[in-house]
């Protein structure tokens, strides 16, 4: 990736899209969740983070905010068919069917949809305990 500069192409056509932080963020939630249903949260975080984080930092972007960002993402993906793989493993304790199951985590998504905005659009969600720690 480093040899290609990728992370630089894509910072590139991330800040080209607007010029406003709020809807490139929008744009990364987007992305973020798409993905995250395909594939499982680990490769995931170790795909696209130095991938994604020059165009957090190049939008003033806190990396621990962004960070927040992206596994609220991620771990939203683990819950969503069709990979969902926390969903199939729920399916499975509960002996239920996984339709059954996805249709009882409807409202949830709504909720957690609600609660992925909050974190992106107020940083001082993710970032108060880190300051109130001195670590930041």
């Amino acid at each position: 990736m480093t040899f290609m500069q990728l992370p630089t192409i894509i910072t590139e056509a991330f800040t080209s899209l607007s010029d406003n932080k709020y809807v490139i963020l929008m744009c990364i939630n987007i992305l973020l969740l798409v993905v995250g249903t395909l594939m499982d949260m680990a490769p995931l975080i170790l795909i696209l983070t130095p991938v994604l984080l020059p165009v957090a930092t190049t939008l003033g972007i806190d990396p621990v905010h962004f960070g927040m960002i992206m596994l609220t993402n991620l771990g939203i993906g683990l819950i969503t068919p069709p990979v969902g793989t926390v969903l199939f493993v729920a399916s499975a304790v509960s002996k239920q069917k996984i339709e059954q199951v996805v249709s009882a985590m409807l409202p949830f998504y709504g909720m957690l949809f609600i609660v992925l905005m909050l974190i992106t659009y107020i940083p001082a969600i993710s970032l108060w305990l880190p300051r109130l720690m001195g670590v930041m």
